[in-house]
């Protein structure tokens, strides 16, 4: 049942536990007794809505940070990502594989702002051995949400033979 629940969350977080609890056909206190459980266990450590900011009046911007670090004897990558993530301006920090280490998403109200984090915080961190740094130019489609969905029909080119 914890997976189902965690699916239809997942896909509508503002779902409401009598509903989970008909399209499962499960007693409601199941249900939200289960729920709660998820939530202690920080199986569910929150509940978000997905928001096309371009649509409103907010200027901010988002930018991913490529980040190579040393790991720390004992501690790996775990130490060196909670200093990282206890920074407002992080969103996100992901262990990656491949050319760098840890993927940092920051958001900022300009790109001064997320140029000053990098180079007076981030940058200056002992066990940071370099960064680089993309900047979010428009979002298409965000944690499975298209956000812009086309105005016209199918718009694939006709082929005939």
């Amino acid at each position: 049942m914890e997976n189902e629940i965690l699916e239809l969350l997942e896909n509508d977080s503002r779902i409401s536990a009598e509903r989970i609890a008909v399209i499962l056909d499960k007693p409601i206190e199941d249900v939200k007794d289960c729920i709660k459980k998820m939530e202690s266990e920080q199986i569910i450590c929150g509940y978000n809505t997905i928001i096309n900011w371009d649509k409103t009046q907010k200027e901010f911007v988002t930018a991913l940070v490529e980040v190579r670090v040393t790991p720390q004897r004992d501690r790996g990558f775990d130490q060196i990502a909670k200093r990282i993530y206890n920074f407002n301006e992080v969103k996100s920090v992901y262990l990656m594989s491949g050319a760098y280490d840890l993927m940092v998403i920051l958001e900022g109200k300009n790109i001064k702002e997320i140029s000053h984090f990098i180079s007076d915080k981030l940058s200056t961190l002992d066990s940071v051995l370099s960064t680089a740094t993309h900047f979010v130019l428009k979002k298409y489609k965000d944690h499975g949400i298209i956000l812009e969905k086309s105005k016209t029909g199918d718009e694939r080119m006709i082929v005939s033979p």
